[in-house]
């Protein structure tokens, strides 16, 4: 989407021109006036803002004005990524929803703005510095939802060490999808990071000046995250396996799944791998998380899955079949079902001072990142030094490795007590 704004050319007979706002959402546009107006001397082009103390001939503030131009903004960053996330062909009606919000007349009141419309300015703004995916402008939408809930006229002052607090327990109790009620801690802290890079953010545009949240850090128990991957055995057996006719789709999902297991890219980076990419002895591209270069040598798995689909056209020169990350992971639990990885995996949280345990079969925990975490797991416990894998994975930080050392430390000790049988 594109939102700006400028001064049309014309002017009143006081020196002001109308503020003009061109809306575009997937090739649909508008172009609308805002209903104010100012003079060029006091308009900052680059910011597309009244520049601050000014006021226009009818006496209209700046901080009014710019009030409504964020709003706008705000307002149609929401419809297109409701439109994203909600799979619709059909594009809005960009004018008929202007016409309803922001049309204005001589009745017409100028909306407040808000904590919320401070949440849709901060995605758009930062989103798009940081080129977020639709997933984290989801989990920030989420954020926005449970803080309307909590508090529908929520404003900075509330979110003091109280009202953190308060929101804290709104989150340990309520409603979830599944049946069940209240966040586990470890979501609860998730949440309150994210909450807190927007409280950062709005400080610095000098929106905030209630700074609890800096060092607002209350003690929850959580427990350490369970890895799931799967055992040098259990890949290589589903490598191997032959299903049945009824079920081939799932052939060319192990595949890709297994490409993940002998290479540990990320789900987007094998998505987005191309023919180009991948050169005789090894593939190269850049992480499209990271924006990292990643050069990654084929052993003789990784490189027998790209030569069994070399000779197939896929859309963009991509080099394999893959398909959306939601139908593979229903596809990668059927999957793994049907191999028989059922091993008991325990996993542990915390729902405030609770602590609670559940077993799963480990077919129903694969997903298409537990490829990642086989290929690091299986290659630090085959005695490839980390800063190797770091490499190949494009880790930078030492401690995201450390729960993998522990892995691999802990089968080496496995193996070693052999030699006492």
């Amino acid at each position: 989407m594109a939102t700006n704004f400028y001064l049309d050319k014309r002017t009143d007979k006081k020196g002001d021109s109308p503020i003009i706002v061109s809306i575009i959402i997937k090739g649909e546009r508008l172009l609308t006036t805002t209903g104010f107006s100012i003079s060029f001397d006091k308009w900052n082009e680059s910011r597309q803002r009244v520049e601050q103390g000014n006021s226009n001939a009818r006496g209209i503030t700046y901080n009014v004005i710019n009030n409504r131009l964020s709003e706008i903004e705000s307002y149609f960053l929401k419809v297109e990524n409701q439109f994203e996330i909600s799979g619709a062909t059909d594009v809005p009606d960009i004018k008929e929803l202007f016409a309803e919000n922001f049309r204005t007349n001589r009745k017409t009141k100028i909306k407040e703005i808000t904590i919320f419309n401070h949440i849709d300015e901060f995605i758009k703004e930062v989103g798009r510095l940081n080129d977020w995916t639709i997933s984290t402008v989801e989990k920030f939408g989420a954020l926005k939802n449970h803080l309307e809930a909590f508090n529908p006229q929520l404003k900075y002052d509330n979110l003091n060490e109280t009202g953190l607090l308060l929101f804290v327990e709104y989150l340990k109790t309520i409603p979830l999808t599944n049946d069940t009620k209240g966040m586990r801690n470890s979501t609860i802290k998730n949440r309150l990071s994210f909450l807190k890079w927007f409280l950062r953010w709005a400080t610095k545009k000098g929106y905030n000046t209630e700074t609890s949240f800096l060092s607002f850090n209350p003690k929850m128990k959580t427990a350490e995250k369970q890895i799931v991957f799967l055992e040098w055995d259990e890949l290589l057996h589903v490598y191997n396996f032959e299903f049945p006719e009824n079920k081939n789709y799932l052939t060319r999902v192990r595949d890709v799944f297994c490409f993940s297991c002998f290479t540990g890219l990320r789900y987007s980076d094998t998505a987005n791998l191309k023919r180009s990419n991948v050169f005789k002895k090894y593939i190269s591209l850049t992480s499209i998380k990271d924006v990292d270069n990643l050069k990654i040598e084929l052993n003789k798995y990784s490189k027998s899955i790209l030569d069994k689909y070399k000779n197939e056209t896929f859309p963009y020169n991509m080099a394999l079949p893959v398909i959306s990350n939601q139908r593979m992971n229903e596809y990668l639990k059927e999957m793994a079902k049907l191999c028989g990885l059922n091993t008991p995996i325990s996993e542990v949280y915390y729902k405030g001072n609770e602590r609670i345990e559940e077993v799963y079969p480990k077919h129903e925990l694969i997903s298409t990142h537990t490829g990642r975490r086989t290929f690091i797991s299986n290659a630090l416990m085959k005695g490839i030094p980390v800063d190797v894998v770091m490499k190949w994975t494009g880790h930078s930080d030492y401690n995201a490795m450390k729960p993998y050392i522990a892995i691999a430390d802990k089968a080496k000790k496995n193996e070693m007590s052999k030699f006492d049988e």
